[in-house]
């Protein structure tokens, strides 16, 4: 009895021990894995935000420059300003350097009103070198907006601007000749689908930053050797713009923007319009002394490209033309500064050196005055040729011509004879201006997404200023005789990129 009953006792045991271990082995409910899900609504890149239905893309580009005589890292030429390092003396940089990484974030929703997008756009700079000579780092942001049934609030491109903005077939900034609003600017806009690629968009823009050149204001002065330098090309001395002070007040309306576009297979055409309010501030320090009324400018400009043109696959036309009154950013792009010169040798006997200078300005006013608003006109383009899938070239070019009319004209040399001493006999004053750029770009694409390229431009200022005057630019350079006169230059930028 006692082994059977030890028999049965043992298969028990084993029965229970082989339930316990298949019970273990039965699955559990285990939680939901949230995949990765690639988004095919907008294209390549997008994926499903885990655990909701917008879709984001994470991109950018890692860029590295070194640009030659430029007046700072792939910029135009080094034009001359109140710094001994500007101004063509051993003092200067001739060589800048900049390593960028640029991250973009794209999100989109579908939603019964139609596609939710947001989109931001920062870069993170280091810079060797610059107008101080000082290395630096930096972070920008060039977008952040939001796009809602045919609105776009926020920081974007102008309404205003051509698709490729300062770039028609270079990678250089400062391409003048037409509006170039390529880092943003604040905005709230509407823009309607017709159907067929054809679209209209009303924008209202902040110009504080980019639309704004400078105003004119003779009433206060910036007189002295240490300004002087300012009147070389009209850049900013103790915190103002050329020989005289910024006379622009606060910002009081947006800028109004209107534009069509046509978008086809063929390429694409663009008008555009802009309205700007001319809002000074006083006459002189202080309220007391009274101020001119609000003028009002505007700008118009035409954009055209021509796609797949006979000489090969790929290869465009891009070009665009315009003029402003009283709003000349839209034609001396919102990205370049108000100011424009150049120091080189000279002939002229008793002159130490050549000077040429362009000042930018919307208007100008003197106590008293009315505001005088300028008349600026110009044209930029590019061809680009592809030669094969891997190798590309662009010959691009750029015109601008600024007058300040009979009245404009006679306020400012009024206000440089109180500025500029020792006038020769044959000295004349004109502050109209001419300015011109050519130049060709080159790019070698071995890989997909990676691009190698070299851009060389010459530079031009055809300016109207006559004679000689003893002048004190500043700096390394002395006070003494200088001869007006045009002249140009050459600079160049090298480039690596990396798309992601």
């Amino acid at each position: 009895m006692t082994t059977i009953k030890s028999l049965i006792l043992g298969s028990a045991a084993g029965l229970l021990a082989m339930s316990g271990a298949q019970a273990a082995d039965l699955p559990v409910k285990a939680k939901a894995v949230e995949y990765v899900r690639i988004c095919s609504l907008y294209g390549a890149g997008f994926y499903y935000i885990p655990g909701t239905d917008t879709c984001i893309k994470l991109s950018g580009y890692l860029r590295a420059d070194a640009t030659l005589n430029g007046a700072a890292n792939y910029d135009g030429p080094n034009w001359a300003g109140g710094t001994a390092a500007s101004q063509g003396t051993r003092a200067r940089d001739e060589l800048l350097t900049r390593s960028r990484f640029d991250f973009d974030v794209d999100t989109r929703t579908s939603t019964e009103y139609g596609v939710v997008r947001t989109y931001f756009d920062a870069t993170f700079n280091w810079t060797g070198g610059g107008a101080d000579g000082i290395a630096s780092s930096d972070i920008g942001v060039y977008y952040a907006f939001v796009q809602f049934a045919g609105f776009t609030i926020g920081k974007a491109i102008s309404q205003f601007d051509a698709p490729w903005t300062g770039y028609p077939g270079n990678q250089g900034s400062y391409l003048i000749g037409t509006a170039d609003d390529v880092t943003g600017i604040d905005q709230f806009a509407y823009t309607a689908q017709f159907g067929g690629g054809v679209t209209a968009t009303i924008s209202f823009e902040d110009p504080s930053f980019y639309d704004q050149s400078q105003l004119i204001n003779t009433g206060t002065m910036m007189v002295g050797a240490a300004n002087q330098a300012a009147v070389i090309a009209g850049l900013p001395t103790s915190g103002s713009s050329g020989p005289f002070a910024n006379g622009y007040g606060g910002v009081v309306m947006p800028d109004i923007i209107g534009a069509i576009r046509v978008d086809q297979a063929w390429g694409l055409f663009q008008l555009s319009g802009a309205f700007h309010d001319i809002h000074s501030e006083y006459y002189g320090a202080t309220e007391i002394t009274g101020h001119p009324d609000d003028a009002y400018g505007g700008a118009v400009q035409a954009a055209l490209s021509i796609k797949n043109i006979p000489t090969g696959p790929g290869d465009t036309i891009n070009m665009s033309g315009g003029y402003a009154n009283g709003a000349a950013r839209y034609i001396i792009g919102g990205v370049s500064g108000n100011g424009f010169g150049l120091f080189g040798g000279t002939n002229v006997a008793g002159a130490y050196q050549k000077v040429s200078w362009a000042t930018n300005a919307d208007g100008i006013f003197s106590p008293g005055t009315g505001i005088s608003k300028t008349n600026t006109y110009g044209f930029q383009g590019a061809y680009t040729h592809n030669w094969d899938p891997h190798w590309a070239t662009s010959i691009f070019g750029s015109w601008v011509a600024q007058r300040y009319g009979s009245t404009g004209g006679a306020l400012y040399c009024a206000g440089m004879a109180a500025v500029i001493a020792g006038q020769g006999a044959t000295y004349s004053c004109n502050p109209d201006f001419n300015l011109s750029q050519i130049g060709s770009y080159t790019s070698w694409t071995p890989v997909k997404n990676l691009t190698f390229s070299a851009e060389v431009m010459y530079s031009y200022i055809k300016q109207n200023m006559s004679g000689t005057a003893v002048m004190s630019p500043g700096g390394l350079t002395p006070t003494t005789t200088y001869a007006f006169g045009n002249q140009g230059t050459v600079s160049g930028l090298l480039r690596v990129q990396r798309v992601f």
